[in-house]
């Protein structure tokens, strides 16, 4: 027998060989259990193709991405939006929907049969009724939202129910925090969700100043190991404040100075938002006592309190497009494919996040080849750079289309609006991305209304006034290590 420290070397290598192949054949089983998971689990080709390249190409790190964000929420159904237990009363309520609906769409059908595709789809969808007899206004950055917002809240004399992505504690955080307090101990309910990611300043001193005056505040999803949290991917994104049930507040702005733009801030921050008073708050009502009974694990059920609106001296047609992981469907992105389709004269599109997807993609090219006018708003410089090289990769073929894409350039716009000829205009919380239209809670007021149409195509307007169009000729001519990359982007967006 061999002896010494060339056999001892020797017999060390043979063992560390054997543990290697077993380490790499129970990786490879562990491996090949996973991409099984991700066909699986995956609804969206594109995206089942994206983890499949992460898992395989990345060892180990691909496969705990997976696992830490591309769990399907929609699929397996972890969240529940029903709030009405009684099987009877929600038969009711749906049937009071489509009544309701149904009367509207006759009864003003010279208003709305240009749309009612669209509406129905939404019914159809999610039950999200078509409300006539609202008040809308039109509010253009924080400069006009929040005097609004304070305003509103001052007059509260029920509840508040108030819900942001983004709350920060800084000026304007601390102003409605103190105002929220002022109603709380008038006897007033006050309830406050706030995203434990996007809102995470407020987690300790403010929210607890809540607290202590009688404000119920809860954090969306609570996160607890954030570098680990297989919930970060899936946040809620919705801006919602609700009045009394007669006034409503959604748009793309959160509460934050940076929304006010004064001398202070570093950058022009380009947002809308929309006041709704009359019975297109009902929706949004249901929404957020959705997102409640989540977050607190309390049961509200509707009343009249909550839902007793009355209908205002204008005539406003409204109606909410929302959805998540909570939703059976993709509802926000079939309600822009449906409104893209309606489209005869122009299209106005405005978004911080353009990644759209196959579908949308083609659905723009199309209208643009058929004749219509379409125009796209994106920031000239974004806050996320992969964000911005995997959009880019889509301009070329909105350029060779026809589509017009303005960069821009006073500061960074984080509107999302669209604007669809002269009947037709949404307003909302949802970016033109794969995040939007699948992982995060989001919702949208679409606004069958002429006067709105004119105040939004007005803004967009004025914003292309402030940008940089692109020519086609010129974006082609871009270094070729530039299209590269904004094309391995975009292979990954699915994922962003």
């Amino acid at each position: 027998m061999w002896h010494g420290p060339g056999f001892e070397f020797i017999r060390v290598i043979y063992f560390t060989m054997n543990w290697i192949l077993i380490i790499e054949i129970i990786y490879a089983v562990i491996l090949g259990l996973v991409c099984l998971r991700i066909i699986y689990d995956t609804n969206s080709v594109v995206k089942t193709l994206a983890y499949l390249i992460i898992a395989l190409v990345v060892p180990v790190a691909g496969i705990l991405f997976y696992f830490s964000v591309g769990i399907n929420y929609r699929k397996r159904k972890i969240y529940s939006k029903k709030i009405v237990r009684d099987g009877a009363l929600r038969k009711q309520l749906e049937s009071q929907i489509l009544i309701r609906t149904n009367e509207n769409l006759k009864k003003y059908s010279d208003r709305i049969s240009y749309s009612d595709g669209l509406v129905k789809l939404l019914v159809q969808d999610s039950l999200s009724p078509l409300t006539n007899g609202n008040r809308i206004k039109i509010l253009l950055n924080g400069e006009e939202k929040f005097p609004e917002l304070l305003a509103a809240l001052k007059e509260a004399r029920h509840h508040i129910h108030i819900q942001y992505y983004i709350y920060e504690n800084d000026t304007i955080g601390n102003t409605i925090k103190d105002l929220l307090i002022e109603k709380a101990r008038q006897g007033i309910k006050v309830r406050f969700i706030y995203d434990d990611f996007g809102s995470s300043t407020v987690r300790g001193k403010l929210v607890n100043e809540l607290r202590s005056a009688g404000v119920e505040a809860y954090p969306f999803n609570r996160i607890y190991l954030l570098l680990l949290a297989n919930r970060l991917n899936y946040r809620n994104h919705r801006r919602i404040v609700i009045i009394d049930g007669q006034t409503a507040f959604t748009g793309g702005i959160n509460v934050s100075d940076r929304y006010l733009n004064t001398e202070k801030q570093p950058r022009y921050w380009r947002d809308t938002h929309v006041r709704v008073d009359g019975p297109g708050c009902q929706y949004l009502q249901y929404l957020f006592l959705c997102d409640w009974n989540f977050s607190s694990g309390q049961q509200v059920e509707p009343n009249l309190n909550y839902f007793n609106t009355v209908h205002q001296d204008s005539d406003a047609f409204v109606q909410i497009a929302a959805s998540g992981p909570d939703s059976p469907t993709a509802t926000i992105m079939l309600s822009y494919l449906k409104a893209i389709a309606i489209a005869r004269e122009s299209i106005m599109i405005t978004t911080p996040y353009f990644i759209p997807g196959d579908s949308i993609l083609d659905a723009l090219r199309i209208a643009a080849m058929s004749g219509v006018s379409v125009s796209l708003l994106v920031p000239g410089t974004s806050d996320s750079w992969w964000v911005n090289m995997a959009a880019r990769s889509y301009y070329s073929d909105l350029l060779k289309a026809g589509v017009k894409i303005y960069l821009y350039r006073k500061g960074f716009v984080h509107a999302k609006t669209m604007v669809v000829d002269s009947h037709l205009s949404i307003i909302g919380t949802a970016n033109m991305d794969y995040r939007s239209f699948d992982l995060n809670f989001e919702v949208n007021a679409i606004l069958y209304d002429e006067a709105c149409t004119t105040t939004l195509r007005k803004a967009f307007e004025t914003d292309v006034a402030n940008s940089e169009k692109i020519e086609l000729q010129q974006w082609e001519k871009r270094k070729l290590y530039k299209q590269l990359s904004e094309r391995i982007a975009r292979l990954l967006s699915p994922l962003m």
